[in-house]
């Protein structure tokens, strides 16, 4: 017994296009998933009650929702050579 806590970040590549990248990070709670950030949409997704509202939340401060987004190039575009070799 006890809560289940995960925390997913991954790159999807679509095509071996830099511009075929996407940058997913998920936030999950008892194999419930409450929150998303997806690059392609730039912003937080919340999904029930509690991520909607932290989603709002995060989705209003500035810096932070900036760093979430440079995750594309610092962490997919800078893997990318290493995927498609």
């Amino acid at each position: 017994d006890g809560y289940f806590y995960q925390r997913v970040a991954e790159c999807r590549f679509s095509s071996k296009d830099l511009q075929g990248i996407g940058f997913i990070d998920s936030y999950v709670f008892n194999q419930v998933e409450n929150i998303r950030f997806n690059s392609t949409v730039g912003k937080y997704v919340g999904y029930a009650e509690h991520g909607v509202k932290n989603a709002e939340a995060w989705n209003s401060d500035a810096a932070g929702l900036a760093q979430e987004r440079g995750e594309l190039e610092r962490y997919c575009k800078q893997h990318a050579p290493i995927v498609y070799s």
